[in-house]
């Protein structure tokens, strides 16, 4: 390689480095693997050493990836937080063993090996014994102060068992059996799957509110003491054992190491059991295990001398793709699965794969009948990495998402900027849940007392099977739900009837038609004034409503054009459901466009009576604070949204305001 060729390349690994740190730190977002960045790391590294004069000072080899994210106080660390150096094979180690062992003028040397967690790295600081501060490491020498959401972990002591002042160090993360969980809910509700329980517990950390890092499975191991003013230890060993008694939940895979080859044992017999591991690794850890030591190798810009980080390739497989099936979820989303042929993969057999959509199944050209490499992202998640196209034959078939709904015939719909097809069809077995969710909430029909656990049970015996089937319901099916059954009946019998009322807009927002909300409803009735007329409707009369747009109205006529909608429509008419508007739907539009975001108690109003007034005047209420928020409206005790306003110049108003504004 010539000196042209090296710096053009430092100079490209820089900017991949760059982006992709950025990606992982600061956005928990990474779209590539840790196995790949540290290769990308690694090749700068060696790089760097042959051409040291093209070395920039901005180079991530030179310090960590992190930065503070906005809303988050800064948090000056006494003791760096450092990264470790990564090597990928046992003579990288055995040189390591051998330079340490030089430096101090020593023939043997004891180890501690651990395995590295895959998680956030964070500081707990403790004043005579109680929880004052915790941080992310940042930079490594500034980070962000993350304390109230660290509190609502369980494992992390609030108090210790002794009343000592100490800093440590630990590794947020969620065990895999709980990223499974929390990722098969969110692939339940659509929300975007996180890549791996890294991402998860980092993303859960550096959110503003704690309610979110409260509802995550979040877990902490501690790995090291940072600084002590009253304990002193002679060996990482003896820090460890203290720890422990201090009430920490210390990383549970410690192992004393005589010499370096104890050590390659150690690290042999992780790789080999890390799949009956509750949290997922990224590597093993080796470290000196005596203190003093560790003061005479000291330290470089970055890594500690006194430790280095063994990381694991992912095991990839090569197996077939035997068929691609489309599963539907509980809002109509339509995902294709690759079934695969059973290959054992990291300690489990898998024998299918999530497809993710149709683009993706574009980008990787895969086909039926495939031979494929598959990995396990983050050591948990199974994923087609890509195809062996030298292995094809030309028998392959090339996979069309399909224009129906597989479970209910109905529709097929993939709309202009969105990755993933959804079934339209109103009596969907796979969403009907969600739809009836929806159809009694308090925003649309109101049947109080219909929640999710009622509907469960509901579905479960075969009472429901679309949404006109609420109006078939008899006494005798809520009976026996509850302790006080015959009360519980009665209540939910008179709430269904009384739904049987409800204004026509609330029916329409009760259908849960794609981007159609109770403004859009309350639109659409006060033209078309009932269902007969909206049925009817052209796609050129509905892009004519009021903030209708092409997308919506496209939307409403694809709903309505369907048989499932229409057979609906006929059994709700029969059951009494009100499908016409009484008088035209005054819209005073002086919050047209307006976005408001509600914080804090109210003396006069409920968020929801506020909500419904703000909607009235043709505003919108959203619950979360943005450059995009018109006005935030502030009641007792309001909390980070108010901050996160002041902060981005959002007008904040009081209630007595509001109220001149409502007049």
């Amino acid at each position: 390689m010539t000196k042209e060729e090296a710096k053009k390349r430092i100079d490209e690994l820089n900017q991949l480095t760059a982006y992709h740190a950025k990606k992982y730190y600061d956005e928990d977002d990474p779209e590539i693997s840790d196995f790949e960045y540290d290769l990308l790391m690694t090749e700068l590294k060696n790089l760097e050493k042959a051409y040291p004069e093209f070395m920039s000072a901005n180079s991530l080899t030179q310090h960590v990836g992190g930065t503070v994210k906005d809303g988050f106080e800064k948090v000056e660390h006494e003791v760096p937080l450092q990264s470790l150096q990564d090597i990928f094979d046992f003579e990288e180690l055995m040189a390591f063993d051998e330079r340490v062992k030089k430096t101090l003028g020593i023939e043997s040397l004891k180890y501690v090996v651990e395995t590295k967690i895959d998680g956030l790295s964070v500081s707990l600081e403790y004043v005579e014994g109680k929880f004052v501060r915790g941080a992310t490491r940042g930079n490594g020498l500034v980070g962000e102060d993350i304390t109230e959401n660290l509190k609502t972990i369980k494992t992390i002591p609030k108090i210790l068992k002794e009343s000592v002042t100490i800093t440590v160090r630990g590794e947020v993360f969620i065990g895999k059996k709980e990223f499974e969980q929390m990722n098969q809910k969110r692939e339940e509700n659509e929300e975007p799957l996180f890549a791996n329980s890294r991402n998860a517990a980092a993303g859960s950390l550096r959110q503003l509110d704690s309610s979110i890092a409260a509802s995550r499975p979040l877990d902490i191991f501690i790995f090291n003491v940072q600084k002590s003013e009253s304990l002193l230890f002679e060996s990482h060993v003896q820090s460890l054992e203290r720890l422990k008694k201090l009430g920490f939940q210390v990383n549970p895979v410690a192992k004393l190491c005589r010499n370096i080859e104890s050590v390659i044992q150690e690290i042999q017999e992780i790789g080999e059991n890390r799949e009956d591991l509750s949290f997922g690794i990224d590597g093993a850890v080796i470290k000196v295990d005596d203190l003093v030591y560790r003061e005479k190798l000291g330290v470089n810009a970055k890594t500690p001398k006194w430790a280095i980080a063994y990381k694991y390739p992912p095991e990839r497989k090569e197996t077939i793709i035997k068929d691609i099936i489309c599963q539907v979820g509980r809002t109509g989303a339509i995902t294709p699965m690759a079934l695969l042929e059973p290959v054992k993969v990291a300690g489990s057999t898998i024998s299918k794969t999530t497809l993710h959509n149709e683009d993706f199944i574009k980008e990787k050209d895969l086909r039926i009948g495939d031979h494929a490499l598959i990995q396990k992202a983050g050591d948990v998640i199974p994923e087609v990495v890509c195809v062996v196209k030298e292995k094809r034959t030309g028998d392959e078939k090339i996979f069309e998402m399909p224009k129906v709904c597989p479970v209910c015939g109905g529709l097929a719909v993939r709309e202009e900027g969105e990755a993933v097809t959804r079934c339209i069809g109103i009596e969907c077995p796979a969403k009907l849940y969600r739809n009836i969710l929806h159809f009694a909430s308090r925003e649309c029909m109101n049947i109080v007392g219909l929640g999710d656990e009622i509907i469960e049970d509901l579905l479960e015996r075969n009472l429901i099977h679309n949404i006109a089937d609420l109006y078939d319901l008899k006494f005798e099916d809520f009976a026996n739900m509850k302790k006080d059954g015959k009360k519980f009946a009665q209540n939910l019998m008179d709430s269904i009837e009384k739904s049987k009322k409800s204004e026509f807009y609330r029916l329409i927002n009760g259908f849960g038609i794609k981007n159609i909300g109770a403004n859009a409803a309350k639109q659409l009735v006060k033209k078309y004034k009932n269902i007969d007329n909206l049925v009817k409707a052209s796609i050129e009369s509905l892009t004519m409503v009021e903030d209708m747009g092409e997308k919506r109205a496209q939307s409403v006529y694809e709903f309505f054009a369907q048989d499932q909608t229409k057979d609906l429509i006929e059994r709700l008419r029969k059951a009494g459901v009100n499908m016409e508007s009484e008088a035209d739907v005054v819209l005073d539009e002086r919050f047209a466009g307006k976005i408001f975001v509600l914080t804090g108690t109210l003396e006069k109003y409920s968020r929801e009576e506020a909500k419904k007034i703000i909607e009235s005047f043709g505003g919108k209420a959203s619950g979360s604070v943005s450059k995009k928020t018109s006005y935030v409206l502030a009641g007792e005790e309001a909390g980070s949204k108010l901050v996160k306003a002041e902060q981005l110049g959002v007008p904040v108003i009081t209630e007595k305001e509001f109220e001149e504004m409502i007049k």
